[in-house]
């Protein structure tokens, strides 16, 4: 059991942004209009994929082993089960509303060779120490990141927006050992654990039109703080191209980092990649 895999891959939203065009005076061809027939109010959606890989320590349940992760884009791949994300960005205007939703479910199986047994919490009794193991790991991750915010600076040229709000994370770990011993021949057992914990974040969005069509937008936010995880911070970074005034792709890097050690669980990881998207304005 010396990799864990938490993945994500394909999805249905950005992540901590919204990775296309925002509305209203963000495009240079608006400026023709003078701010009274300007719509006070946008709303999009972002489907995407992440190629994302992970890098990281974790430990599946309470006290057990802290085991070290290392996956690439394709070994996320050969575990996903299921992966989802949906982001909706809103704007009522200057005010600034982002939700995003993720949810991943991944199984890794690996032999781990001879494993302690006192490190499994509820299977000591049944594995004595020195069994060679193969360990299967179903994990489940739900993250929720809400944030409000104002738009602080307004202009046809550019715009930033400034954002607070909480990103909530919850952990769910089945893991199934199927142990060889000669005191005890081969037998099966199961054990599952979930955590969850909620970060403050703050953070700042920018919004730079180069041309009609084409745009630059950042994102990033930092939190935690020792309120639930010791620090989490996330990044994105996109090159946004307007079909029209409804649909928009976006191609950029987006980085979610995340440190959390309490009460003998540990999830501290890094998850990084490219981002392709496509976004519907309302």
């Amino acid at each position: 059991m010396n990799r864990f895999a938490v993945a994500v891959v394909l999805g249905l939203c950005s992540g901590q942004a919204a990775y296309a065009v925002d509305v209203r005076s963000d495009h240079p061809q608006e400026t023709a209009f003078i701010p009274a027939e300007r719509p006070n109010w946008s709303l999009q959606v972002t489907p995407y994929m992440w190629a994302a890989g992970l890098d990281g320590n974790i430990s599946p349940f309470r006290r057990g082993p802290t085991i070290g992760v290392e996956k690439s884009f394709s070994d996320v791949m050969d575990d996903l089960n299921l992966g989802g994300f949906v982001n909706v960005w809103a704007r009522y205007d200057r005010f600034v509303f982002s939700g995003d939703v993720m949810y991943v479910d991944t199984t890794d199986s690996h032999g781990s060779g001879p494993l302690p047994a006192m490190q499994i919490p509820g299977l000591g009794a049944v594995i004595p120490p020195g069994a060679n193991v193969d360990a299967t790991v179903d994990t489940k991750q739900f993250m929720a990141t809400l944030q409000g915010g104002y738009r602080i600076i307004d202009t046809p040229q550019f715009t930033l927006d400034a954002l607070g709000g909480a990103r909530f994370w919850h952990i769910s770990n089945n893991v199934t050992v199927t142990a060889n011993h000669p005191l005890i021949g081969t037998v099966s057992a199961t054990h599952g654990e979930s955590f969850g914990w909620i970060d403050p974040v703050v953070g700042l969005r920018a919004f730079l039109p180069l041309t009609e069509k084409l745009s630059l937008q950042a994102q990033a936010d930092i939190g935690g703080f020792g309120a639930g995880s010791d620090l989490t911070w996330s990044a994105l970074a996109t090159v946004n191209y307007a079909f029209n005034d409804h649909f928009s792709a976006s191609l950029g890097y987006k980085a979610l980092d995340v440190d959390y050690d309490h009460g003998g669980h540990v999830y501290d990881t890094q998850l990084s990649g490219p981002v392709l998207g496509m976004t519907y304005r309302f």
